[in-house]
């Protein structure tokens, strides 16, 4: 049974993506996936997921944003040298020290494996560690409380002692295309300009596998699951908002130099449900098929899924959606919002209602 005191915030995105290669495989080949037996192409959540956290980062002013890196002992180390400027010489080997004492596994001052810390529990360690706590259990406390806005959404799984982990409030699913693709190659050359006049030839030359889609994006966040991590009414709902802005305005810089491919949402749809969240995938399971482009069809497709589930799960509290297309797709599924800052606006407020 749904606890009646759940809250899910659905957020669905399409999306152009010219020819580009945002995310490849180990052979340097644009990511794909058979769905609706065709080949699609694929933004694994993974990719869309860092480059969501590089965003926090970068306008996540007020937000308690983490770090995910094997240097976990410089980065504590230098934390004890701000507070302690006296303990500098000996910073890496008190926060090594204090790091192993937590559980960590630590070889050669890295951790063995990427640790996910945030800059709260970062200082709070530091400080333990500069008043001498060797208390392994008042240590992890210092790991598990006051989590980062991005180990909040995005969960932190530590192998070697699974106490250290933060289940993940949100979700976000690997983005397809809502049509068939095929990969292309580029071949390219480059030319010397030094080279000697009578040196025919190219310097260099190569290919470069890409391919252009329409795609459907998806993620969820449980807002009850969030509130509680964070402990915080005000924090959740700016730690929503900025979510909301991320996933719109984030995205995968695979061979960005090279393709260009500087585009954002076409149609953004976000909604709050109390009962469960939906992915809206199945609009796409049979692919777009048009000789006049895929961006139209696909919101259509969007729109007319996003009624259909209204028979098997409840009616959302309120649903938002951003368009800039100039049809008229989506206008019986929500509130139009003029932007993305409307949006996020009108959703804190309704979340402050809500909390």
């Amino acid at each position: 049974m749904m606890n009646k005191n759940n809250l899910f915030l659905d957020i669905h995105a399409i999306q152009i993506l010219p020819p580009s290669n945002v995310n490849r495989d180990d052979t340097g080949s644009p990511k794909t996936a058979q769905y609706g037996g065709v080949t699609r192409a694929r933004v694994s959540s993974q990719a869309w997921k860092k480059a969501m956290r590089d965003y926090f980062n970068e306008h996540g002013e007020n937000a308690n944003v983490g770090v995910r890196t094997k240097n976990i002992v410089e980065y504590v180390a230098s934390k004890i040298a701000e507070k302690s400027p006296d303990k500098t010489e000996e910073a890496i080997e008190l926060a090594e020290n204090t790091l192993k004492k937590a559980g960590i596994s630590i070889k050669d001052h890295q951790a063995k494996a990427l640790f996910f810390l945030g800059d709260a529990q970062a200082n709070a360690l530091a400080e333990a560690a500069i008043q001498g706590q060797s208390d392994k259990k008042t240590l992890q406390q210092c790991l598990n409380e006051n989590p980062s806005v991005d180990i909040s959404l995005f969960g932190r799984m530590v192998a070697d002692d699974p106490s250290l982990n933060e289940d993940a409030s949100a979700q976000i699913a690997h983005a397809i295309s809502t049509h068939a693709v095929q990969n292309e190659f580029d071949y390219f050359t480059a030319l010397d300009d030094l080279s000697k006049e009578d040196n025919a030839g190219a310097g260099m030359l190569g290919t470069i596998e890409f391919n252009s889609s329409v795609l459907y994006r998806y993620g969820n966040v449980a807002i009850h699951e969030l509130l509680k991590q964070l402990e915080s009414k005000e924090a959740t709902i700016n730690a929503i908002k900025l979510f909301v802005e991320a996933f719109s305005n984030s995205l995968p810089t695979g061979k960005i130099n090279t393709f260009a491919n500087q585009t954002l949402p076409n149609a953004l749809i976000i909604s709050l449900r109390k009962d469960r969240p939906v992915n809206l995938v199945s609009a796409f399971e049979k692919p777009v098929r048009t000789q006049g482009g895929y961006l139209d069809k696909s919101i259509e497709r969007l729109s007319n899924e996003f009624k259909k589930v209204d028979k098997f799960v409840e009616e959302p509290l309120i649903s938002m959606y951003i368009n800039t297309n100039e049809d008229d797709a989506l206008k019986d599924i929500g509130e139009e919002e003029a932007s993305l800052k409307n949006l996020t606006e009108d959703l804190g407020k309704k979340l402050e209602e809500l909390l």
